[in-house]
């Protein structure tokens, strides 16, 4: 019986570090996210897709850029120095241990062209498009089998665009999940464009918090009261 107290304690701790593992902590965007104008869509370095669907992450880049044009917020780049902002996606294999397929040259696009309700986009590379990376994450030109590691799910990031190999920085944003960047949702680019609105609101009050409203504003008398 003495040592109830002591695993008393032992279980609040546990209890305690449990919730706060649990806890998501948002991450504020940065402004440079706030100001940004451009975008280019890319497949995130080393990404593998299933062998049964080879264009997997073709399909989710396409889809991802179709849903920013649908958006409107930011004008669709074509490659990395010219973007304010690089969005890297890479397509789930829906569960571990999944056969995949990488290297080669399946998601190259020499000529973009593309269409959503409202408009066409029509783009392409000359010459050899910047790198992402400075690793191996580059294409090869031999295709190669095998697994993804903890590639189950689909996966977003966002990077700062303008700077040699954008992906080899931390994300300053990122989000993933089952299936969020299929159509017609891409629930990946709406979950990205609630933080935008969400960071955009908590500047605008902590703008509004540091300008003095005309009734809190206090007036200096000459100090005499009258009757």
């Amino acid at each position: 019986m003495r040592y109830r107290p002591q695993l008393l304690v032992i279980a609040v701790v546990v209890a305690a570090v449990v919730a706060s593992a649990n806890k998501k902590e948002k991450k504020v965007l940065p402004e440079l996210v706030l100001r940004a104008q451009s975008a280019v869509v890319v497949i995130q370095a080393n990404a593998r897709e299933p062998i049964s669907e080879p264009n997997a992450n073709l399909k989710a880049q396409e889809e991802v850029e179709k849903a920013l044009t649908k958006w409107g917020r930011f004008r669709l780049a074509t490659d990395v120095q010219t973007a304010d902002l690089v969005i890297a996606v890479q397509r789930g294999t829906g569960k571990a241990g999944t056969p995949t397929i990488g290297g080669g040259r399946v998601d190259d696009r020499p000529v973009i062209v593309q269409g959503t309700d409202d408009s066409i986009r029509i783009g392409g590379h000359q010459g050899t498009p910047p790198a992402t990376t400075q690793g191996s994450g580059q294409n090869s030109g031999r295709v190669s089998e095998g697994t993804q590691i903890g590639g189950s799910e689909d996966r977003m990031a966002v990077y700062r665009g303008g700077v040699d190999y954008p992906l080899d920085n931390a994300p300053l944003w990122s989000y993933s999940g089952k299936d969020v960047l299929q159509a017609p949702a891409v629930k990946a680019v709406e979950e990205f464009r609630k933080a935008i609105e969400e960071a955009e609101k908590a500047a605008q009050q902590k703008q509004q918090q540091k300008q003095p409203t005309a009734q809190g504003t206090p007036q200096q008398g000459d100090g005499t009261s009258k009757p």
